[in-house]
């Protein structure tokens, strides 16, 4: 396949670009807020699809057609069909965009299946792209990619270029919310809660496990504008990896701040962050906290024995010697708390390609624990229902064989008048159990605050 790349000029704000295209279904937008100079330069919004994959429950459908084999093998055929070359300095210029539940590691691994699923959406839903819009947020520069498989490369490019320049720049006005939290449902009550957290410790103690990540999940009704909620997020809670995704049936509203899995010139990296602290009131009060997490031997080991399963995982389709721990306990700083995070790369060896790099490392080890199959299993037995979309991942797969995938936090997925969110920690023989319940509300703070009415 050949792409044409084709600069264009525009005034509009990223945010503002994707408000051009919002209405049509299918059209997503891979949206970094921050860290422009590392690992946030590029966004990105796909139009024009011209393949829709979606898989639940072992079944594939291609444009609403069941097709034989798996997701893998599917998808593998799809970047093998439409194979590039990327001679640019852009990571992605074409591609697929979509998610990967939390939920597909059952085609992975044999999993127990007690929680209830009952917010029924596709395991893997794709699309790709005949066109691409293309951010760099760094040199405030706007591109624009197109494969020609719709209509011609150049047609769909000025129509395009035609649309941004007739989209609107927008004020935008932020609203201050009051958090009313008796409108937000959980599926523990406090007391269940720290009985699973009990629960997870007594697994330790027993030898199952050495860490966990626990979830609850919030629900709420709602029925306001979808991208306006999104908009509201990203100027409270702005992240490197956030997405807005208006799909068939359902919206997603995203900002994580996690890398799950990067793969780019057989270069594989995966960034997991554990260990959490509240934002202080004021800069002393910030600086304790921050010095507190750094402190934390809890937070360290738990750190460390997720990075110890990420280069395991990536030890599978990477070369003898080269996973290397490059970063280790660094701080990262967000609207309302503070994070500890490691990064981990490798070379991919010559037989493996992104998708086996995915189906190796998936789902992401920092928000199952260690190790990820026995921890997958208790979190089947204490989360009683499925989490679906929460702790999946979002993000693109190029038809030069790359990919870069957060981990789906800080997430409100949004269907048929009601919103949900997940919130979670890792556990360990250590957990005090009234701190993890306190951490996961403030983890869900943001997204309380978008979905409140702003009302006392």
């Amino acid at each position: 396949m050949k792409v044409i790349l084709e600069k264009i000029v525009t005034k509009l704000e990223p945010f503002e670009l994707y408000s051009v295209f919002k209405e049509e279904i299918n059209t997503v937008f891979l949206d970094s807020g921050r860290d422009y100079e590392i690992i946030g330069r590029y966004s990105f919004i796909g139009v024009n699809p011209f393949i829709t994959i979606k898989e639940k429950a072992g079944i594939v459908w291609i444009d609403g057609v069941e097709v034989k084999g798996d997701i893998f093998y599917n998808l593998q055929k799809i970047l093998q069909k439409y194979k590039i070359e990327n001679y640019t300095e852009i990571p992605f210029i074409a591609g697929g965009i979509g998610y990967l539940a939390y939920d597909l590691g059952r085609e992975i691994e044999v999993l127990p299946s007690n929680a209830l699923d009952d917010v029924i959406i596709p395991q893997v839903y794709y699309n790709f792209y005949d066109n691409l819009i293309i951010i760099d947020n760094l040199k405030k520069q706007t591109f624009v990619s197109a494969l020609g498989i719709l209509n011609g490369a150049m047609e769909s490019i000025e129509d395009i270029r035609i649309k941004i320049r007739n989209g609107k720049e927008v004020e935008y006005k932020s609203v201050t919310k009051i958090i009313k939290k008796e409108n937000f449902k959980s599926n523990f009550t406090k007391e269940k809660y720290l009985e699973a957290v009990d629960k997870v410790i007594n697994y330790i103690k027993n030898g199952d496990i050495y860490v966990m990540n626990l979830t609850q999940r919030f629900h709420c009704d709602y029925i306001g504008d979808s991208y306006e909620l999104y908009k509201d997020l990203r100027n409270i809670s702005p992240a490197p990896f956030s997405a807005y995704m208006k799909l068939e049936g359902f919206e997603i509203a995203c900002s994580s701040p996690e890398r799950f899995l990067n793969v780019a010139n057989k270069i594989a990296n995966t960034r997991p962050i554990k260990g959490t602290r509240p934002r202080g009131t004021d800069p002393e009060q910030d600086d304790l906290l921050i010095q507190e997490l750094k402190n934390s031997e809890k937070e360290k080991s738990e750190l460390l024995m997720i990075v110890d399963l990420e280069r395991n995982d990536l030890s599978k389709v990477c070369q003898p010697n080269s996973v290397k721990v490059t970063e280790l306990y660094k701080i990262e700083t967000y609207s309302t708390v503070h994070h500890l995070v490691a990064n981990i790369t490798g070379r991919l060896k010559d037989q493996y390609n992104v998708i086996d790099c995915i189906k190796a490392c998936f789902p992401g080890g920092s928000i199952t624990g260690a190790p990820k199959i026995r921890s997958m299993e208790i979190i089947e037995e204490l989360e009683d229902v499925r989490r679906n979309l929460y702790t999946g991942c979002i993000g693109y797969l190029g038809f030069d064989e790359s990919t870069d995938l957060n981990i789906v936090i800080r997430t409100i997925h949004l269907k048929q008048g009601k919103a949900y969110f997940g919130v979670g920690g890792g556990i360990t023989y250590e957990s005090e159990r009234e701190f993890e319940y306190e951490e996961t509300l403030q983890k869900g703070i943001a997204l309380m605050r978008v979905l409140s009415n702003g009302e006392d």
